[in-house]
C-alpha cells in the first residue's frame, strides 16, 4: 500500500528533524517514531496518531477520526484520521502534537 507523500512531507516540516524522531515504513505507510515509539504514521491518505487509551475518546469525537483497525481488530488507543479533516494545517497540527506529545511520555526504547 502507498502512503501519501504530500501528507508525509507537511508531518516532516511541523515535527521538524530533532535526534529523537525517525521515520521508517510500517504497516504499508510511513511511520514516525518518538524515542522509538510510534506517535503518527501515514497509510495511504489517511493519519494514525496513538492518542493513548485515556485520550481515545475524545479523539474519536473530532472531525474525520475513526478507531484505527488496521488487520480487522481495533488497536486501542489509536485513531485513523481521514484526509479531508486534515486540509487546514492546524487541524493536522493539533493531531501531530497530540501523537507526539504522547510517544514523548513512553520509556524510550
Amino acid at each position: 500500500m502507498a502512503y501519501d507523500e504530500g501528507l508525509a512531507q507537511r508531518i516532516r516540516e511541523h515535527l521538524g528533524a530533532p535526534d529523537h524522531i525517525t521515520e521508517k515504513r510500517m504497516f504499508g505507510g510511513l511511520s514516525f517514531l518518538c524515542g522509538g515509539n510510534m506517535a503518527v504514521g501515514v497509510i495511504g491518505d489517511e493519519l494514525i496518531v496513538r492518542v493513548g487509551p485515556d485520550g481515545a475518546a475524545a479523539a474519536l469525537s473530532r472531525p474525520g477520526a475513526r478507531v484505527f483497525d488496521f488487520t480487522g481488530r481495533p488497536m486501542h488507543g489509536w485513531v485513523a484520521v481521514a484526509a479531508s479533516a486534515l486540509a487546514e494545517d492546524a487541524a493536522l497540527h493539533g493531531w501531530l502534537d497530540q501523537g507526539h506529545g504522547y510517544a514523548l511520555g513512553l520509556p524510550p526504547k
